[in-house]
């Protein structure tokens, strides 16, 4: 079993900064990527922003150059700064990873969600 553990969420003025966290726990063999995904009511989910094991990136285009995707690999944790927030980046977020497990499976975990606000 694998777990995705989510927190930094809440409400901020616009402008403002959140910096989420995303720790992963259980029968762990190795990480192939974690990220972000965000949701609003009616619309699919979709992608904020990735990193591979090798530190890779990819941020979707709405946030690049405000959303900073990081990890660290010794808590096998995935962080998301986002800065200069605008009403428009008001979702759910949700942590993605993708695992190997000690069977050698990949398996794709996610979060619960965590819910950002960005209103003034």
């Amino acid at each position: 079993q694998v777990q995705l553990v989510e927190s930094g969420g809440g409400l901020v003025q616009p402008g403002g900064s959140l910096r989420l966290s995303c720790a992963a726990s259980g029968s762990i063999f190795g990480i192939n990527a974690m990220g972000w995904y965000r949701q609003t009511p009616g619309k699919e989910r979709e992608l904020v922003a990735t990193i591979t094991s090798g530190a890779s990136t990819n941020v979707a285009d709405p946030v690049k150059g405000r959303f900073t995707i990081s990890k660290d690999n010794g808590q096998n944790t995935v962080y998301l700064q986002m800065n200069s927030l605008k009403p428009e980046d008001t979702a759910v977020y949700y942590c993605n990873a993708r695992i190997y497990n000690y069977s050698g499976r990949l398996l794709e975990v996610w979060g619960q969600g965590t819910l950002v606000t960005v209103s003034s």
